[in-house]
């Protein structure tokens, strides 16, 4: 009986060793596919580390710009107060002559 047991038929021999190549074909398109995957992130870190020192000059012109902005606005608000009571001072100065 355990001599039976021990019997492999020729067939099953066969179709384990098709499931162990077809592991295998996996298991290489795996590797395949993860080395792309590296080489991939690697392409894109250079990428980035590229980009930074171009997104570093734009933020710091967007603050330049704002500040720019801003010390505009206050001249413009100045000038405007300035010019109203100019025009305040000369309407004054003709009502009372009149």
């Amino acid at each position: 009986m355990l001599r039976a047991l021990r019997w492999v038929p020729d067939h099953v021999e066969g179709n384990a060793a098709e499931s162990r190549f077809a592991v295998h074909r996996r298991i290489d398109e795996l590797v395949g596919h993860v080395g792309h995957l590296e080489t991939s992130a690697v392409t894109i870190v250079a990428d980035v580390a590229e980009m930074k020192p171009v997104t570093d000059d734009v933020k710091r012109w967007k603050l330049m710009g704002i500040g720019a902005l801003v010390v505009t606005g206050i001249v413009a608000m100045a000038l405007g107060v300035s010019f109203a009571e100019a025009i305040r001072r000369i309407v004054l100065a003709i009502v009372d002559k009149v």
